[in-house]
């Protein structure tokens, strides 16, 4: 089920299996689930960033850290513009507004398959200079736990970015030795976890996957392609409604870094009519010791 605000993902199921912890169809989201995020995921200090020399401020979408959190598309109304019994597109074109000066053209496909979900975004420059550019996603897993203390998590990543009480990176670290460490499959516990990984390690077809696992069932698996070098973890313990509160787990596609218009770390310069496109995708339903 996909939203017509910010064309977001709100639910999917299979074979009556919940396979996202989302929400439901008289609820407002809450927490950005199933969210994408244009053209900025995560935060950016203060709202304020300079570009090609020029200061900007962005509206504080998230006052109680004084930052902007997850872009500017996700509450805007997107268009339908076609769709199959297995696939759905949606359009919207962001306008220049205050903090952001440029126009973007900017796509969501969904698609199903054997397989399961593939979301591509697909954005172009639409202005006469070039811009600042990232997206990603905000999906919550879901293996039908009640919370997701006792389900299994692997996270490719062999690097962290430790954040300061506003959500900024303050460096990099390995995740050798740290409770971040979720490169072999393992309970995640009471671990909180609210960090990006990178230095993600890739299978053979090129894609990164975060596996959450219950017991010896199911693996519900979310992979990115090669545009997302970044992915958010999140356990949901700061989340303002506390019944939410660790019943799904937030893996977050990401093509930078949190605050990448400030500290540059992943973001992409979108020149006039330059198109950029990122695949990431959900496989429902791989069994646990097959992938």
């Amino acid at each position: 089920m996909i939203t017509e605000v910010g064309a977001g993902l709100r639910s999917y199921t299979v074979d009556g299996r919940r396979i996202l912890d989302g929400y439901g169809p008289e609820e407002a989201c809450t927490g950005a689930r199933g969210h994408s995020m244009i053209p900025w995921p995560n935060r950016i200090r203060g709202g304020r960033y300079t570009w090609a020399g020029k200061g900007l401020q962005l509206d504080l979408s998230e006052p109680e850290k004084l930052g902007a959190i997850h872009g500017l598309t996700r509450w805007a109304p997107w268009r339908y513009l076609e769709g199959a019994p297995n696939l759905a597109a949606f359009g919207y074109v962001l306008h220049a507004c205050p903090g952001w000066d440029w126009v973007l053209d900017c796509h969501l496909e969904y698609t199903l398959d054997a397989e399961g979900l593939t979301v591509r975004t697909t954005v172009t420059n639409r202005s006469g200079t070039a811009c600042p550019y990232a997206t990603g996603a905000h999906p919550y897993l879901s293996v039908g736990t009640p919370t997701i203390d006792t389900a299994h998590c692997q996270v490719p990543g062999a690097v962290y970015l430790p954040v300061d009480d506003a959500g900024i990176p303050t460096g990099r670290r390995p995740v050798d030795g740290s409770l971040y460490d979720l490169r072999k499959r393992q309970p995640l516990g009471d671990r909180h976890i609210d960090v990006a990984y990178t230095q993600l390690r890739r299978d053979a077809d090129g894609r990164a996957r975060v596996r959450l696992v219950r017991g010896e069932g199911r693996a519900v698996t979310l992979w990115v392609g090669d545009a997302y070098p970044y992915i958010e973890v999140f356990t949901g313990d700061t989340l303002p409604e506390a019944d939410r509160r660790r019943t799904g787990l937030g893996v977050e596609p990401m093509t930078c870094a949190p605050d990448a218009f400030n500290s540059g770390e992943g973001l992409i310069t979108l020149e006039p009519g330059q198109t950029h496109q990122a695949r990431w995708g959900i496989d429902p339903g791989v069994k646990e010791g097959t992938a």
